[in-house]
């Protein structure tokens, strides 16, 4: 069910809803948190659709935001704001705004959000594209508990690495983390069969421009205290993760981008599932856990002054070291490389 509302106020979307949930036979909805979606008219469609997808495992209510910015000077002076109330089959697993804003509305988008949010909920605000600098002090990042941003949607992921970690305040994340997942588990399972390996060296392997690379660097130079390479491949994403042990490496290899072959002394190749995982379940991932990810802050701070060394031939390093990551841990610094964005994870 959809209800178009046109030059409206928070009261009356408030209403609008009431009213949905009524059609629907169902006056109360239970919802576990609020996600706030910043994003432009281009990319709405494909956020809101991961949201969605993701509200089967978090039902929530889902505010999108959207500031129009109109070239016409005397729109730009007229405020307005248009919603777009969607309940039911339309809003996913809970319900949808979407918000337009209109000339000075703009500037207070976070007077518009605050009446909307769930009482007494958890609030998430996630940036697809476009995150602010500071997303802490950002006027709609301050209503979250936990801050979502996407380096990877960036023109230049690593630079934007490092105005996250200049930048890093208890709440914030990355998706470019998220993608790196399962290969922190991987890694830190596959050192627990090698219990007491002294670990000398690290290469993370993938994409050129790809930050969850960096990120993985990072992490393991932060937990392993080792030099933690970047080497660079054709992809797709990341490829490889080598390290080197007094006993033997231990590697693993995904050149296709979902299965993976894990390699170590002593005991026979294991293929694993290794596959890229698209946005919803990244988002659904970040949505589990609404403490600050203290694993990724000190991934993040540990590799900072790293990033803005010149990429070589065989990218720079930094230290690393591993522990379990149980949601979010940290990784190593490596190159600092400009230009367009890379692969995905």
């Amino acid at each position: 069910m959809k209800i178009d509302l046109t030059d409206t106020t928070a009261s009356k979307i408030n209403s609008a809803l009431v009213q949905g949930r009524r059609a629907l036979g169902a006056p109360a909805i239970g919802m576990v948190l609020t996600l706030v979606i910043v994003t432009d008219e281009e990319h709405a469609y494909d956020a809101l659709k991961a949201a969605n997808e993701a509200s089967r495992e978090h039902p929530s209510r889902k505010l999108v935001v959207i500031k129009r910015v109109s070239r016409s000077p005397r729109d730009r002076a007229q405020a307005r704001l248009d919603a777009e109330v969607r309940v039911g089959a339309d809003a996913g697993a809970g319900e949808t705004v979407v918000l337009r804003l209109y000339g000075e509305v703009i500037d207070h988008a976070q007077s518009v959000v605050l009446p909307l949010l769930l009482p007494d909920a958890p609030v998430v605000v996630w940036w697809p594209v476009a995150s602010p600098l500071n997303p802490a002090k950002d006027p709609l990042g301050a209503l979250g508990q936990r801050r979502v941003t996407d380096s990877y949607a960036c023109e230049d992921p690593i630079a934007e690495l490092s105005a996250r970690a200049a930048n890093y305040s208890p709440g914030d994340t990355d998706l470019a983390w998220a993608r790196i997942t399962p290969w922190r588990s991987m890694l830190a399972a596959a050192l627990d069969q090698q219990p007491g390996v002294e670990i000398t060296s690290a290469e993370v392997e993938g994409e050129p421009y790809n930050p969850s690379g960096e990120l993985l660097a990072m992490w393991l130079a932060d937990r392993l205290g080792v030099t933690a390479r970047r080497a660079v491949s054709d992809g797709p994403g990341l490829t490889a993760v080598r390290l080197e042990t007094k006993s033997g490496p231990i590697t693993l290899d995904r050149p296709d981008g979902s299965l993976a072959k894990l390699s170590m002394r002593g005991q026979p190749d294991r293929a694993v599932a290794l596959k890229r995982r698209d946005t919803a379940e990244l988002l659904a991932e970040e949505l589990r856990r609404l403490d600050p990810d203290d694993i990724y802050g000190s991934a993040l701070k540990y590799g900072v002054e790293r990033l803005g060394e010149p990429v070589p031939a065989e990218p720079a390093a930094a230290a690393a070291s591993v522990e379990e990551p149980a949601e979010a841990p940290a990784p190593a610094p490596a190159k600092k490389a400009t230009g367009k964005k890379a692969a995905s994870k």
